[in-house]
């Protein structure tokens, strides 16, 4: 199947202000062909919260650069008009502007995805700036920040309202197409919304941002741990794929499957 036109990160930066992106996660080739099969989803991010709704960690610093390359390749592959964004894990970025510059570059050769997203604020503006100058599109990261739960004292809202804005306006500055904004109060969101001229993708950061996202496992009901006040479920698929095993189960047990029709004769 030929590749379909994708959403450009230029085209991105234009949706500014106007009708809201739609972002959701994903891990994987059939999940990704089924999100964007819809051509309602604007960008699939490849998270590296894959470490916990995928390989049931309790954070997200153990997942690993080669491991966020296996799962992109396969968004990647799946994806045909969303862009794809690839998340930098923890280690990967954080020790010189040469390491992340050498890392975002593999990522990008390794799995044809068309930027990546780094977390953190002012302090790695100079890395931003770095990586775009060498053509990598950048997506930030501000608010809440996984890769730093333990400094940051667990999974909460973040109120320093002067340090997000900061942070906010130093990684645009250095020319992120978009910025992440995670657990901020609703009127926060807003403030850095307006205050930033690149989209905000909020997630737990109120209806004011320009986009939001949410990990796919969560949307769809699929995972069973911990869920954030910020998460709505759209459906129930844990317990459709429970009730679907329960059936066939039963039906293996009673002879019923396979049937004549599903023999070969």
């Amino acid at each position: 199947m030929s590749k379909l036109k994708s959403l450009t990160v230029p085209e991105f930066v234009g949706r500014k202000g106007g009708e809201p992106i739609v972002v959701i996660t994903a891990a994987d080739y059939t999940m990704a062909r089924l999100m964007d099969g819809t051509g309602a989803v604007d960008c699939l991010l490849v998270g590296d919260s894959l470490g916990t709704v995928v390989q049931g960690r309790p954070t997200t610093l153990a997942v690993t650069l080669d491991q966020m390359i296996y799962h992109t390749e396969m968004v990647v592959r799946g994806t045909q008009q969303a862009l794809v964004v690839a998340d930098m894990p923890f280690g990967s970025y954080q020790e010189s502007i040469e390491q992340a510059i050498r890392n975002a570059a593999r990522m990008m050769q390794a799995t044809g995805c068309t930027a990546v997203k780094l977390e953190g604020g002012r302090h790695f503006a100079s890395t931003v700036k770095a990586l775009v100058d060498c053509g990598i599109p950048v997506m930030g990261h501000v608010g809440l920040m996984p890769q730093s739960v333990h400094t940051m004292g667990g999974y909460r809202v973040q109120r320093n309202e002067q340090k997000i804005l900061d942070d906010a306006l130093s990684i645009a500055g250095a020319g992120a197409f978009g910025v992440v904004l995670e657990c901020l109060p609703t009127e926060l969101g807003q403030r850095v919304t307006e205050a930033i001229q690149v989209p905000t993708i909020g997630i737990g950061a109120g209806v004011h941002c320009d986009g939001q996202v949410l990990v796919g496992h969560d949307l769809l009901g699929l995972f069973d741990g911990h869920r954030p006040k910020f998460v709505r479920p759209y459906a129930n698929l844990k317990d459709v794929v429970q009730e679907s095993i329960k059936r066939y189960s039963a039906d293996v047990r009673a002879r019923a499957f396979p049937s004549s029709e599903e023999s070969f004769r």
